[in-house]
């Protein structure tokens, strides 16, 4: 009698385990999110949408939100504007659902504790500020390839917003997350090897790179300061460049601009100050030209890795076991930046950077890592507890099921936005108005593009090359 109640007791704390994955695909608890998604970066790869579309698959209720960012940005790129709105409004609406929910701190609550016994993946996909701005951002090309400048100029307020919250927050949260991993978890509870789980993580610094935080984004700021500049609003469009500058203060473009207004507006003060770190601002084309700026948008983001972990743990025995780590992390790309090449009249100019979203994406999960190290101790603890508990009973079985259920739960959570591009870059001149042919050099194919410049207004060229699959937008601003 009291054998069977040890092994229902394994079957509890297993049941209750997998009970926590019934609002997910039971594929999605054992397989990661970036494994399942590698048909859709395969079809994108070789320049099939509509085949990254059917990969896709359908929904799931708790990757909703991260499906309909993928979805909108398939259809994005399928130049199918109205269906790629649709999916990003609904992304929209449920992270301000969310967001004023005291019924979803519960949820949450629940997911966590979900989380502590089963894996990350149960816990309802959040929005990083990166990937919350970048959908803000493309629904504003959205809008104005539907010619709704408006509309548009909406979408980069949100964007803007997005940015303005996470600066304020991320610092207390930080905060927050490396206390409560100072005082969650007890020395003599569970005491992995931090060595091993910092020497890890020692290569994503140089996916990071220079990049301050997981969320300013010099590629949203340049395009609210064109928004704002195509609707006459210059003061704003001011502000927006030099935060751009701030961000990407290597980029010549971005330099360029904020010569050009702080001149046209007056700005005497940050005049001197920028024209003794950039040089004098001088005219140098007709009023009657036309600028032409071309956001190049190179390759596909990388996707997160599991890193996988059999770390020796010191237990509240004394002794030394060995338990299953699963980490999310990213690797360096194997792969070059190749800037654009773009042919005007007798020279050539090669765009530059504006942002690396693969930073971005790396910095906000170094930024995760304290929470996420805390739920993992945390299962770490309530595993060996149980282990334990069954060891000292006698009970051989369990102790072999408990052993076996860490062994196949821990599961890195690879959830990201991964049909977003590595890299956005910038390349603009000016050109007489009228029809003109840009002769365009994408890794090493010469590409030509047909457009309208009109006097004094600016000629917005939007490219995105992933592999084989190579498309463009022209919209007059």
């Amino acid at each position: 009698m009291v054998r069977n109640n040890k092994q229902l007791l394994v079957c509890v704390f297993l049941f209750f385990s997998l009970s926590a994955c019934t609002s997910v695909r039971f594929k999605g608890f054992f397989v990661g999110y970036a494994e399942q998604m590698k048909p859709v970066r395969l079809s994108l790869a070789q320049g099939d949408v509509v085949q990254a579309n059917k990969a896709l698959g359908g929904r799931n209720a708790v990757d909703d939100v991260l499906f309909q960012l993928e979805q909108g940005r398939l259809s994005y790129l399928a130049n199918d504007w109205q269906n790629s709105r649709v999916a990003f409004d609904a992304v929209y609406r449920q992270v301000e659902l969310d967001a004023g929910k005291a019924k979803y701190r519960a949820g949450r609550g629940l997911q966590q504790l979900a989380a502590v016994v089963g894996n990350d993946n149960v816990i309802e996909y959040q929005l990083p500020a990166y990937e919350q701005t970048m959908m803000h951002s493309y629904q504003a090309m959205n809008y104005l390839y539907q010619h709704d400048l408006e509309g548009a100029l909406v979408e980069i307020r949100r964007a803007n917003l997005v940015q303005e919250k996470a600066l304020k927050e991320h610092r207390k949260a930080l905060l927050d997350a490396e206390q409560a991993l100072a005082s969650g978890v007890k020395d003599d509870e569970v005491n992995p090897d931090w060595h091993r789980i910092n020497q890890a993580y020692a290569g994503m610094d140089a996916v990071i790179g220079e990049v301050k935080n997981g969320f300013q984004n010099a590629y949203t700021f340049y395009l609210s300061g064109l928004l704002y500049e195509a609707a006459g609003q210059e003061n704003d469009a001011y502000i927006d460049y030099k935060r751009a500058l701030e961000i990407s203060p290597d980029n010549r473009f971005l330099q360029q601009d904020v010569l050009r207004l702080a001149s046209r507006l007056g700005m005497q003060d940050d005049l001197t100050g920028l024209e003794q770190k950039y040089g004098v601002w001088q005219q140098k084309h007709k009023t009657s030209d036309g600028q032409v700026v071309v956001i190049y948008e190179q390759g596909l983001i990388n996707e997160k890795k599991e890193l996988a972990l059999h770390l020796p743990v010191s237990t509240s025995d004394d002794e030394l076991r060995f338990y299953n780590l699963a980490l999310p992390v990213y690797e360096k790309s194997s792969g070059l930046s190749r800037s654009l090449q773009l042919k005007v009249a007798n020279r050539t100019l090669a765009s530059m950077e504006l942002v690396r979203l693969q930073s971005l994406a790396a910095k906000q999960l170094q930024q995760q890592l304290p929470g996420l190290i805390l739920r993992q101790l945390s299962r770490l603890i309530a595993k060996e507890k149980f282990r334990s508990t069954l060891e000292r009973k006698g009970d051989d079985v369990g102790n072999i099921l408990a052993n076996l259920y860490n062994l196949v739960s821990e599961k890195a959570d690879t959830r990201s936005w991964v049909t977003l591009p590595k890299n956005s870059q910038l390349v603009k001149t000016q050109l007489p108005a009228g029809k003109q042919r840009l002769e365009l050099l994408v890794d090493g194919r010469k590409t030509h593009i047909e457009l309208e410049v009109k006097a004094n207004r600016t000629t917005l060229v939007n490219l995105t090359k992933i592999d084989n699959f190579m498309n463009y937008q022209t919209v007059n601003l």
